[in-house]
Formats: C-alpha cells, sequence, structure tokens
C-alpha cells in the first residue's frame, strides 16, 4: 500500500464520503493485497524449491533454490532424473501446477530403493 492510497482512504473518511469503519476495512484490504504480492509484482510465486532427503536419517542431502523464471531450465534439467515411468504425469503436473498459481508442496516423491524422499515445492 502506497502513502498516497493510505491519504485517499483518510481523506475519504475526513469528507465524510466514507466511515471510519468502511476506512478500516479498505486499509486492511489494501494491506492483505500489498503482503500477498510481495513475492512479485503480479503475486505470484518466486521460488522453485527442490528438496531430497535421506529416509534413514532425515537429513536433507540436496537443497536446490530456482527462480521462477528459470524453472523450464530446471524442469529439463530434473528431467533426466526422473524414471521414466513417472516423467510424463511429473512433468505435466509441475506445469500445471506453475500455471495456476498454486504454492506450497506440489510434488513429493519417495524412493525406497534409494532411500530417499524428494519434495518440489512452490514459494
Amino acid at each position: 500500500m502506497t502513502s498516497d492510497e493510505r491519504m485517499k482512504i483518510l481523506g475519504m473518511i475526513d469528507e465524510g464520503k466514507i466511515t471510519a469503519e468502511e476506512g478500516a476495512r479498505l486499509l486492511g484490504a489494501l494491506s492483505k493485497q500489498k503482503q500477498k504480492g510481495k513475492g512479485s509484482p503480479e503475486g505470484e510465486p518466486r521460488w522453485l524449491r527442490v528438496r531430497v532427503m535421506d529416509l534413514d536419517s532425515g537429513k536433507e542431502t540436496v537443497r536446490v533454490n530456482l527462480p521462477i523464471g528459470l524453472v523450464n531450465v530446471g524442469m529439463k534439467m530434473g528431467a533426466r532424473f526422473i524414471p521414466e515411468a513417472d516423467q510424463e504425469s511429473m512433468m505435466e503436473d509441475l506445469a500445471a501446477a506453475l500455471q495456476s498459481g498454486m504454492t506450497g508442496k506440489i510434488v513429493e516423491v519417495v524412493d525406497e530403493e534409494d532411500r530417499q524422499r524428494v519434495e518440489i515445492f512452490i514459494e
């Protein structure tokens, strides 16, 4: 929220165009909108985060943080490490999640043979 927006709302209250309660709601809505938009100007997520954890120790063995702008490159690189049977479906799910603006954990894969868990987040 810019100070201009805030001053306009306060001016509307002062002029009697809106009540103090209505002004407070507007200020709250602008504040929430600003917080939502922190990730990028459009309010979309900024990072794709990949974590690989050892199932036995629970320790993180790999941590990769990619700017969303580089995700296509990252998806192509990461596709080499996904078993071919799961590759197409997982890449389609990831692309759909990115396009929909989804945030949070979007993929979790457990490899029992290698005793590893891979998690992918969008934040």
